[in-house]
């Protein structure tokens, strides 16, 4: 994990690249774009539970960054916002799923996405228990879903979850408290 330091650094390094890209500079996207595809992917795939639809969305992030260059603001931290983009992608889809229901979100979610290949009974009882989770955090909803995806497995605090999901810190909080007594009941066989 890197050292508060090193992500003060990143930061700063991604603030620099988006006013290059605030000026035109295609070369300084590429950059951000390899340093955030992946973590805006893994976003996007535990929200939409779909590797195919996950990369398709991650581009589309990367669009919407060039596209609204000119609202990102001098000195915000590029994180928060890429996420935003990227969780509203992410939210859009969700409706739209829901308002065609002729093919079910279940179905629609690859169990590949997330799951290595493992061998022995240890890897089948952590591939059961990731399956678990992945089902546990799909039952969510949308909003609970996004807060506990960005806090756990993006690390980020209150605020940034707040500023990518527009809402307030202490309705971030309420979301993730929530969002844990879900998953706490759902999975308690594993707990």
């Amino acid at each position: 994990m890197a050292s508060e330091d090193e992500a003060r650094a990143g930061a700063g390094e991604d603030g620099e690249l988006m006013r290059r890209v605030q000026t035109g500079d295609e070369a300084a996207l590429g950059v951000l774009m390899e340093r955030w595809e992946l973590p805006v992917k893994s976003v996007i795939a535990r929200m939409v539970l779909n590797a195919s639809e996950a990369e398709e969305l991650a581009q589309e992030t990367f669009v919407r960054v060039w596209q609204q260059r000119e609202k990102f603001r001098t000195g915000a931290e590029f994180r928060p916002w890429v996420f935003a983009i990227a969780v509203n992608l992410a939210r859009n889809r969700l409706r739209w799923w829901r308002k065609r229901p002729e093919v079910s979100l279940q179905e629609w979610s690859d169990e590949g996405a997330v799951a290595g290949s493992e061998q022995g009974v240890g890897a089948l009882e952590r591939k059961e228990r990731g399956a678990a989770v992945r089902e546990a955090i799909a039952g969510l909803p949308v909003r609970l879903r996004e807060a506990i995806v960005l806090f756990e497995y993006e690390q980020m605090s209150y605020a940034e979850i707040a500023t990518a999901v527009g809402a307030t810190p202490k309705a971030v909080e309420t979301r993730i408290a929530r969002a844990r007594e879900k998953l706490k009941d759902a999975l308690r066989r594993w707990v």
